[in-house]
């Protein structure tokens, strides 16, 4: 009995510590963050190639679910549609500050074009911006696959990669 007590006060004091984390207020710095992934993902889907460049430091490392690469390998299977990230449903994003590094995590449904056949995965994605001389360039996009459904109605059945 005391067993599941301790669990049942456990579990309700996880849950209200992560409500809280979820409802935390917004900073400036942090939306306009949060305002420049959102960007990212309509420059990603309308393959602003030039816009995105800009955008990744040369630096920046993109991990996928099939490899991971540089900034002129991400350019490129953007440009050719190898990858065509046609539309990201965010459902939330949140960012923590460190100095002059964000990192940015979104909970999304991300549609693309894979190969020539369409593809609806539910990710966490982890995005790394560094502010350099007063503008925030990306670090690191990392996609990492949800085990939950996908949450996004797309009118006809999904398949995950």
């Amino acid at each position: 009995m005391k067993t599941l007590i301790l669990a049942l006060f456990t579990s309700i004091a996880s849950l209200q510590w992560v409500c809280a984390q979820t409802t935390k207020p917004v900073s400036p710095q942090e939306q306009e963050v949060i305002n420049l992934s959102r960007q990212k993902w309509e420059w990603m889907a309308d393959k602003k190639v030039d816009t995105l460049a800009a955008l990744f430091d040369d630096r920046a490392v993109f991990v996928h679910m099939g490899g991971s690469w540089g900034k002129s390998n991400e350019l490129d299977v953007i440009k050719s549609g190898n990858i065509w990230y046609k539309k990201a449903e965010v459902y939330s994003a949140s960012v923590n500050i460190f100095g002059n590094t964000a990192i940015l995590l979104n909970d999304i449904d991300l549609v693309a074009e894979v190969g020539g056949r369409e593809v609806t995965n539910p990710f966490m994605v982890t995005e790394v911006y560094i502010k350099e001389d007063g503008k925030w360039r990306m670090g690191s996009l990392t996609f990492s696959h949800l085990l939950r459904p996908v949450k996004m109605n797309t009118g006809k059945e999904n398949q995950p990669n």
